[in-house]
């Protein structure tokens, strides 16, 4: 996510810190670098100017801090632009405490509307222990009706379909009555898109607004279609009112440039952002932690969320009492290697920290766990427990052991480290915060 992103400003701020002394000119060349990585990163020009411009007039005189160096204060102070870039106000969803509430998503056909119903449903029932219904308002794309099926049996979610009409309000009050019947609290409304925005689509849009007097209409933006995106968003945007915007697909390498359009051009909250196939690739839209990710700069608070989310929590709390004594070794490596889903997880979750990544370069598969499995077993229990030990003899002791090579028994003992090091950090976290630690 965001790779394309992550590398240039990477490149910027490793520059714009190599210096010593931080110059006008040297201000003004990081300036120009941001400007091309955010055109060539499909974000709208008025948006880039605005931008570069607010980045330009914080940076003048660039009065330096105690606490950092004048490379890490402009990389400061591209972080709180941008993060002041994609904030807004009531970015929450809104869900009524009591009763039916009606969430409304719409958008242009492909944007991923359904598959996003559905993901909207998954965080609901998962955050707020909602039960949510989907109703299929899209009747006009053939098969619509039968993904929305599909997917709500397979996610275990209730729904409503009509298949013998073409009266989407007809549709609606059926779904409604049906979510009265089995006590649902949030009806969810998949509705219909087109190729392209014409007057057919906003005055169906218009009128199941109208009946439904949603509590949110959301718009759904493909986040690969950059300019496109923000272009059919704003007519959205000006014709139903929306309340704020959901990106799909941004797992893509345009998913940055969309974000920064589409919240400049349309002032409208970006409430989630969705990414992968599963259902639970869906979070909320945090400006701090996006804008971290977009420069390349870690995203603690994700990685620890996610890590919560994926592992036990009796292992977990084991887990952090062993990083805190300073005493995660190769056997804790091992049983997380077990615990990681194939270590899926530890790619999903490692996206929240592009610098370790990079460090680590990790890109595990199948075949990749199998031997380094093997190596941890070819090692005694006490070098397991000790890895600083294994010298040069040991390691090739190893090799041999496992049927792999040396450079194989180096690259783990190095990603070990390096991950026993990143443990360390987000588990520091949580006593004290680190807003200067920036490169």
């Amino acid at each position: 996510m965001f790779e394309q992103f992550q590398d240039r400003f990477s490149r910027i701020f490793k520059t714009i810190k190599g210096h010593g002394k931080i110059s006008e000119n040297n201000v003004a060349d990081a300036v120009r670098e941001i400007r091309i990585a955010l055109l060539e990163s499909d974000v709208n020009f008025k948006v880039v100017s605005a931008f570069v411009n607010r980045v330009k007039e914080k940076s003048k005189g660039l009065e330096v801090l105690d606490s950092i160096t004048p490379g890490q204060h402009f990389i400061k102070i591209v972080l709180d632009e941008m993060i002041d870039f994609l904030s807004s106000e009531n970015s929450k969803i809104q869900i009524n405490s009591k009763g039916l509430s009606v969430i409304l998503l719409a958008g242009l056909q492909g944007s991923g509307k359904t598959t996003t119903s559905v993901k909207v449903a998954s965080f609901l029932k998962r955050e707020y222990n909602k039960k949510p219904i989907l109703v299929g308002l899209d009747l006009q794309r053939p098969g619509a009706m039968d993904q929305l099926k599909v997917l709500a049996e397979t996610n275990e979610f209730n729904y409503y379909i009509n298949k013998k009409t073409k009266n989407c309000i007809n549709v609606f009050k059926e779904g409604k009555e049906y979510a009265s019947e089995i006590n649902a609290d949030v009806l969810i409304l998949d509705t219909a898109g087109r190729l392209h925005i014409d007057d057919d689509l906003i005055k169906e849009l218009k009128d199941v607004i109208n009946i439904s007097e949603p509590d949110e209409i959301i718009y759904v933006a493909d986040g690969m279609t950059g300019q496109d995106a923000v272009n059919s968003s704003k007519i959205f945007m000006d014709n139903c009112n929306m309340d704020g915007c959901i990106l799909t697909k941004m797992d893509s390498d345009s998913g940055g440039g969309a974000a920064l359009s589409i919240k400049e051009i349309t002032n409208v909250p970006i409430k989630f952002m969705t990414y992968g196939e599963k259902i639970s690739d869906i979070e909320i839209f945090d400006p701090e932690r996006v804008s971290r990710r977009i420069l390349g700069l870690d995203d603690v608070i994700g990685f620890v969320e996610k890590a919560q989310k994926t592992f036990d929590e009796k292992n977990a709390k084991k887990l952090q009492d062993k990083i805190l004594k300073n005493e995660f070794n190769l056997n804790d490596f091992r049983k997380q290697i077990n615990e990681m889903e194939n270590m899926g997880s530890l790619n999903e979750m490692i996206k929240f920290m592009p610098k370790m990544k990079n460090k680590l370069n990790l890109n595990f598969d199948k075949k990749k766990i199998v031997w380094v499995k093997a190596l941890i077993d070819s090692m005694t229990d006490f070098e397991r427990k000790n890895p600083e030990i294994i010298n040069g003899s040991r390691r090739k002791r190893i090799a041999k052991g496992s049927g792999r090579n040396m450079q194989e028994v180096n690259q783990l003992l190095k990603q070990f480290f390096e991950m026993k090091k990143m443990m360390k950090k987000v588990n520091k976290f949580g006593m004290s915060k680190f807003p200067f630690n920036l490169g």
